[in-house]
């Protein structure tokens, strides 16, 4: 074999992440790599999926490597290019295209029902399943959720919608869920499904992202946000604050809250 054909074909091995989860849900890993996929088509910097079955997927292995300010860039640019592919006529709420099956941020089960409005959607299948398990947790208070249950009711009024076509959205796009390589970011983990733009951006925000800032001008320089984004962060981040108060404490209870008052002084 020649040395330039075997170097071809070493080229063509790729490392393999496996992922494993014994009894899981059959659509555990399909709604994974589904949703991989979809962010994928529409040119977003994704994981490469090799292949998938009820309790595991393979994955390209990632190396990771120091965040830079033109891997940020690059990335918000590649974000604004994924959420204006949309959601091919779908509603907000929707699955990838192809995938009927159970939807999930995390490991809880997450609702793939539509709705023509995001207000209504983002309460009603984003905000109150995961508000309803914390407050069964004692994650979240009565006095809180009197507040947080206001602060719903005004969203879903429609008190924020702006008309914009649902965008094709990660779902879970904490920093975790964004490796940094020597080739750029690359998304992993989705909770793929038809949302509004912010929200990715608002969990970024979540948790701290490196370079966020440039991040965002990379993202502007292909599609400007609508005025008063930053003012609605909180807004955006009420489905991951949920998320944690459904599983990881009081902590998350009380940002959650806050960000519900946030939501109420900015009316």
């Amino acid at each position: 074999m020649s040395a330039t054909l075997a170097s071809d074909l070493e080229a063509c091995v790729v490392s393999t992440f496996h992922k494993s989860r014994p009894g899981a849900h059959p659509d555990f890993f399909a709604a994974e790599a589904a949703g991989l996929r979809w962010l994928g088509s529409a040119g977003a910097p994704v994981v490469r999926v090799l292949g998938a079955g009820r309790d595991y997927i393979d994955l390209a292995r990632l190396e990771s490597a120091r965040p830079t300010a033109a891997a940020a860039r690059s990335l918000g640019a590649a974000l604004a290019r994924m959420h204006d592919a949309g959601v091919d006529g779908g509603g907000f709420g929707c699955p990838p295209a192809g995938f009927d099956g159970q939807l999930f941020i995390g490991s809880r089960p997450m609702s793939s029902v539509e709705h023509d409005g995001w207000g209504e959607f983002y309460v009603v299948e984003r905000v109150l399943p995961f508000l309803r398990i914390a407050v069964d947790a004692h994650s979240v208070v009565p006095q809180q959720l009197r507040d947080i249950e206001r602060a719903c009711d005004v969203v879903a009024g429609g008190a924020f919608d702006d008309g914009a076509a649902p965008a094709r959205i990660h779902g879970d796009l904490w920093n975790g869920n964004v490796m940094w390589t020597d080739g750029g970011a690359v998304l992993i983990d989705p909770a793929a499904h038809g949302g509004h733009r912010e929200t990715d951006l608002a969990m970024l925000a979540l948790f701290g992202c490196p370079h966020l800032d440039v991040v965002v001008d990379g993202y502007q320089e292909v599609r400007p946000l609508r005025d008063g984004w930053r003012a609605r962060v909180d807004l955006h981040q009420l489905h991951p604050l949920a998320v944690h108060a459904a599983g990881y404490g009081p902590g998350y209870g009380r940002a959650l809250h806050d960000a519900a008052l946030a939501v109420l002084r900015s009316m």
